[in-house]
């Protein structure tokens, strides 16, 4: 066994929570890369994983080589990449972390079309509406929607996003269309939790100044695509993204309200760590960011009650 090979075996193992899945990643038998663990702890002299009928637990030194390995591999899988002749080709995984719905919805295909051009790139997407530590999971570049709180991460515009508060037309004919920010309290309001409103409430705008409105309702989730689809279903209004009602507004299925009142679009980020030599890979995928364009705000909204 190589150590390399048994590095990887490692990381891969770990990522993937067995062998088999490790095995399914490096294109080897879980039988083979439960061996290439073993003969990795064995060469290190130290116990990497617990290994129990269920699951793969990681032990105190497990952890401290998983916490430097990933981007150890990576950095050699950026020397070897240089060392080609051709010098124009990415390798080693790409590591980006994103919301779930836009993750779905739009990150995915710009990393799509990224990857076809580097026929030796692994693109590792993590979907996830809570803020992930980037430097503990080993992220190159994180996705972030709304503002950004102070960090030591560097942040990079890639455009915006308007909240449009949309109903259907089913149910404004049964209870009426709302006219200002306060009708809300008289609706049913699907509540999307992942909002991030201090005093909850929905964020909207009056005569130019932010407020904060008291909705309620019997629907609480933490999707914002959950919440279009109950409201499609004419059960409720909802406050969403207009990158995920953006189609149904321009075919008429919701319609967009109080849109005299919606508050200022959100930013949209990259964000990655300051500090450290950024990979080829992650500086190619940035800019290749600013080739595609991240402003939604700009989407028909269909009739206004």
């Amino acid at each position: 066994m190589d150590l390399i090979d048994g590095c990887r075996v490692f990381v891969a193992t770990v990522d993937s929570g067995s062998f088999a899945g490790a095995g399914e990643r490096l294109g080897m038998s879980g039988k083979l890369a439960s061996k290439y663990l073993g003969q990795l702890e064995d060469r290190l002299g130290v116990r990497l994983l617990q290994r129990t009928t269920r699951r793969l637990g990681m032990t105190v030194a497990g952890e401290k080589l998983y916490a430097r390995l990933p981007h150890w591999l990576d950095e050699l899988d950026e020397i070897r990449s240089d060392l080609k002749e051709s010098g124009s080709g990415l390798s080693g995984t790409l590591r980006v972390s994103a919301p779930l719905t836009f993750g779905e919805i739009r990150v995915q295909q710009v990393l799509r079309r990224f990857q076809a051009r580097h026929d030796d790139l692994v693109i590792d997407l993590r979907l996830s509406d809570s803020y992930v530590d980037l430097a503990a999971e080993g992220i190159d570049l994180a996705i972030r929607i709304g503002n950004l709180a102070s960090s030591a991460l560097i942040a990079r515009r890639l455009g915006r996003t308007a909240m449009v508060v949309a109903a259907a037309p089913a149910y404004l004919e049964r209870h009426g269309t709302p006219k200002t920010p306060q009708d809300l309290i008289r609706h049913e309001c699907i509540r999307d939790t992942n909002l991030r409103t201090p005093g909850g409430g929905w964020p909207l705008a009056e005569n130019g100044e932010p407020v904060r409105v008291p909705v309620r309702g019997h629907y609480l989730v933490n999707s914002a695509r959950a919440a279009r689809d109950i409201c499609l279903e004419a059960e409720g209004i909802a406050l969403c993204p207009d990158y995920v009602v953006g189609e149904d507004l321009a075919a008429g299925r919701l319609t967009q309200l109080l849109k005299e009142h919606q508050p200022a679009p959100l930013a949209i980020n990259a964000v990655y760590l300051d500090g450290r030599r950024m990979p080829r890979r992650v500086r190619a995928f940035l800019d290749f960011l600013k080739t595609e364009s991240f402003n939604f705000s700009e989407a028909p909204s269909g009739d206004q009650g």
